[in-house]
Formats: structure tokens, sequence, C-alpha cells
């Protein structure tokens, strides 16, 4: 069964949109991550114009990322002080990524630079969070072969220049005391990173909240959830006003896929241990990032094409 998309102007199969769908929520609820960065290059390989696939990917996020939030929210493992101050900062974010988004899609620039960015951040973040649970993983195989406990993935004690900022502020829920200024920062620059790219920024997030700010792994999945609900809702209202590419048709289809993908997703993962779960999302990352660099170098099948630019 297909359904013909009017924004995307292309037909697509109805079973093939919700398995992609069902797949990616499951991975949102898994790794506490919107699951933009996989979704986006899924549709794109299938044949969704990347303007089309950016800007539709995001009311996806939404519905995948809410259901697994709530699964999360009922556990009690969700700082929401914390991901308030992250969706203020990140209203910013996604209103400066949502413009530049439309300058570069009117300058014909958008495909070039979705393809060198995913490039670029997935293969970087994929590789040191891959390279950080490897080493996690072998340091407590070690001590358990030396009869010992397993280390904790956050040392007591230990501040990095980060933790000497000033405006601290208490998240009790994540049994921290730090300056709010590198959660602004964190906020801004991963919203805006994802509405001009099409993902959640979980995977940047989820590292970045664990070993930056020193956020407990228990209350990181949840909390990174509802900061990308709150962003990527934004980002939504806001490439449907800038540059009116969302697809409602292919949102919703994704959307259905999602919800239920992403319950699932979220079960599975109070199952696995921290840094197994960093070591799958760190190769997935990888794997797509290094997708996208295959095609930058491979021949095109089709060298050129045609396309109406303007009226005369």
């Amino acid at each position: 069964m297909t359904f013909y998309l009017p924004i995307a102007e292309m037909p697509v199969s109805v079973f093939m949109v919700l398995a992609m769908g069902g797949a990616v929520g499951l991975i949102s609820g898994l790794f506490g991550v919107g699951g933009g960065f996989l979704m986006t290059p899924l549709l794109i390989f299938s044949g969704i114009p990347p303007a089309v696939a950016v800007a539709s990917v995001t009311p996806q996020i939404v519905a995948s990322s809410t259901s697994a939030a709530l699964t999360y929210w009922r556990r009690r493992q969700v700082d929401f002080k914390l991901a308030a101050i992250l969706i203020a900062a990140g209203a910013a974010g996604a209103f400066a990524g949502a413009e530049l988004f439309a300058r570069l899609g009117s300058a014909g620039h958008l495909t070039l630079v979705i393809a060198l960015s995913y490039t670029a951040f997935l293969a970087t973040i994929g590789s040191l969070t891959l390279n950080e649970s490897v080493r996690a993983m072998l340091r407590a195989r070690a001590a358990r072969k030396r009869g010992e406990a397993p280390p904790p993935s956050r040392r007591g004690g230990t501040h990095g220049w980060i933790h000497r900022l000033p405006l601290k502020v208490r998240f009790r829920r994540s049994r921290l005391y730090i300056s709010v200024l590198p959660v602004v920062g964190l906020g801004l620059t991963i919203s805006f990173l994802g509405t001009l790219l099409g993902i959640g920024g979980g995977f940047i997030m989820v590292p970045a909240l664990i070993y930056l700010l020193k956020v407990p792994t228990s209350v990181v999945v949840g909390t990174s959830l509802v900061q990308i609900v709150g962003v990527m809702g934004i980002a939504t209202v806001m490439h449907s006003v800038a540059s009116e590419s969302v697809d409602i048709i292919l949102a919703f289809i994704l959307m259905i896929g999602g919800v239920f993908g992403a319950q699932i997703g979220a079960s599975m993962g109070q199952a696995l241990r921290g840094e197994h779960l960093r070591a799958l999302l760190g190769l997935l990352v990888l794997a797509v990032g290094l997708r996208f660099a295959f095609n930058l170098v491979v021949t095109p099948s089709n060298l050129f094409a045609i396309t109406v630019t303007g009226m005369p």
C-alpha cells in the first residue's frame, strides 16, 4: 500500500515508513536519543528530498520521545529542572537553526551542508562514545578478574573547570550543584544543530551530560528525552513557518511506528548496563556517519538532475 506525499512529491510504501518509524522509535527509547540522526539519513537514502526529510522528522521525534519520556517519568528518572533550562536555552537555538535551514535551502546549498555535517558530527561523536564505553568495559572486566567491584562510571569528588564556573544552581534529582552557564550553552548549541540537521541531538546531549556535567546515568536518558520533546516541538513549528517543508502525511506515518517502538526500547534499556548502551550507540552513530562519507565520495548513479527553480 502506498501514499502520495504532497510536499516530497512522491509515493512511498506505508509499511516501509512504519517499519522505519518503529525501528528508530525503539532506538529512541533504548538510548534516550531523538533518533533523528538515523531517521533523517534513512529517509534521504530512500529518496526523500533532504529538506523534506529534515523538517518532517522533527514531529516524529516529538512523538517517539514523548512516548519514551513518559516511561522514564513514571520511574522518577527525569530531572525536570535541568530539562527546563535546556529547553529554554534551546528555543533560541531552534529559531536560529530553522532560519539558517531556510536560507541554505533558498541558496541551493542545503543538501551538501547536511551531508558534510552528518559525516563530521556523527563520525566524531560515534568514535568518542565508542572509545570511552569500550575502555569502561575493559576496566570493569579487569576489576572482576581481580575480584574487585567494577569502578563507578561517575567518580565522586571529581570536578573540572566547568564545575568552577559562577552562577551555580542546585539540581536535586541529579545531585549536582553546578553553574547554569554550561547547561545553557549545551541547550543552545545542540538545539541549533538539531533543528538544522533534523536530529533530536540526544546522541550529543547524553554523552555531554554524563562526561561534562557529571549527571548520573540513571537520570540522563529521561532528562534528555524531555529536552528533545520541548526543543523539537519548537523546531517543528519553526520549520513549518520558515521553510514550509514539513510533510504532515510522512510525519504522521512515522509517528505511529515511532510511538510503539519507543515503548519497547524504553523497556529494553532497563536490562542493559550503561557502558553497553553507550557502546551500541557509538557503533550506530559511527556507522551512519561512515555511510554519509561513502555517499560523498562515490560516483552517483545520476550525474545530472533537472529541477524547476522559478518562473521567468
